[in-house]
């Protein structure tokens, strides 16, 4: 499983890699229109041809996977955060705190999060900027998945508070906040480690189903989602198979991800 993960990380690194140095060249500006070729086919200049606006397919495919690859992780960064916090050091601190904190995250797994982000991504402005819709998008994602991991942070600091080292170090006279940074913390990394692979992929594909609803990234900025509306009609499966290659790619990101986790866990 050490090289599943490692060709794994691999395909993440490179398509991250085409994706970031995309926007360096010009012929990859995603918002330039060729309006000789629409809906055009693979050719020398375009290579994945054109959509419908004759705007160049692979550009939008590099940046979309540039926008999904540096969001979803902050957006998973943020989950951990509200995680640790809601769920790890109430667990990890007991009493009142450890009681509250359960209902709080009992709460927030009963919502369903998914329409609760569909219900709030529809009441903002119809005039947000393509940058900011995709900043609101993600920021939504990590505010509102934070429940179950800290339901797994929250189990595991429990345990961590009632071994034998913690009440040692109580003991010894070791202030609430040591504890935290010193004990709870590394002894949590790996959790956490494992808790942001497992979102990583889940904010990717929550991405794309909002985006593909038309909720998401607004246009003219391309997102994986919003690249899959090209797929709406089914006719395009037909006429242009380069359609199809967002989906593809999608597949790819999210397979790799999840492989690279399992593996993880393996090792």
């Amino acid at each position: 499983m050490k090289y599943a993960r490692i060709i794994a990380i691999t395909v993440v690194s490179v398509v991250a890699l085409f994706a970031v140095t995309a926007s360096l060249f010009s012929r990859f500006d995603y918002r330039r229109q060729d309006r000789e070729h629409f809906a055009g086919s693979p050719s020398a200049e375009h290579w994945l041809g054109t959509d419908a606006l004759g705007r160049d397919r692979l550009a939008r495919i590099l940046h979309g996977a540039r926008l999904s690859l540096s969001l979803a992780p902050a957006a998973a960064g943020l989950t951990l955060l509200l995680a640790f916090v809601f769920g790890a050091v109430p667990g990890f601190c007991g009493h009142s705190a450890e009681r509250v904190a359960k209902i709080v995250i009992d709460l927030m797994l009963s919502l369903p999060w998914l329409f609760v982000l569909l219900m709030a991504r529809a009441l903002l402005p119809l005039n947000t900027s393509p940058a900011s819709s995709a900043l609101v998008t993600f920021f939504m994602l990590g505010l509102l998945g934070w429940g179950f991991p800290a339901r797994v942070l929250h189990a595991r600091a429990s345990r961590l508070r009632r071994s034998e080292f913690a009440l040692s170090a109580r003991a010894a006279g070791i202030s609430q906040a040591r504890l935290l940074r010193i004990h709870l913390l590394p002894n949590l990394r790996p959790l956490l480690v494992t808790q942001f692979w497992i979102a990583v992929p889940v904010f990717v594909l929550a991405e794309a189903n909002l985006s593909l609803l038309g909720l998401g990234v607004s246009e003219p900025l391309p997102s994986l989602g919003s690249l899959l509306r090209e797929m709406e009609s089914g006719l395009s499966l037909g006429v242009d198979f380069c359609s199809i290659t967002p989906l593809l790619l999608l597949l790819l990101i999210v397979a790799s991800l999840q492989m690279a986790f399992q593996a993880s866990e393996v090792n």
